[in-house]
């Protein structure tokens, strides 16, 4: 199992899953053990029951959430920077979920 989890939250969870598998061969290449999945905003609520993730990262269509989810959670959600999200950078928003992370760890 592994020792964090990053949940990304788009419209769909379409483009999103492109960039869950560009994150997950960063992490590789970084020895990073670490879940990391995508899920449709209809259907956020259903994977953060299941999963329990350490950090939520919402894709830029559908920023209009962030204060919905900061305002219920207990964990960092911020939107994914919208030059990386484009660019499907997969090691930028990995190590941008992670410094979250690690700021909340530090809290």
């Amino acid at each position: 199992m592994a020792e964090k989890t990053i949940m990304l939250v788009c419209a769909a969870g379409m483009s999103t899953s492109l960039l869950v598998s560009k994150m997950q061969k960063a992490a590789a290449a970084d020895k990073i053990d670490i879940e990391i999945f995508a899920t449709s905003a209809s259907d956020a609520d259903n994977e953060l029951d299941k999963k329990h993730p350490d950090v939520l990262m919402l894709g830029p269509q559908v920023r209009y959430m962030l204060k919905n989810f900061q305002d219920r959670l207990e964990i960092p959600v911020e939107v994914i920077n919208m030059q990386d999200y484009g660019m499907m950078n997969g090691e930028k928003v990995l190590q941008a979920a992670l410094a979250l992370i690690k700021k909340t760890d530090a809290d």
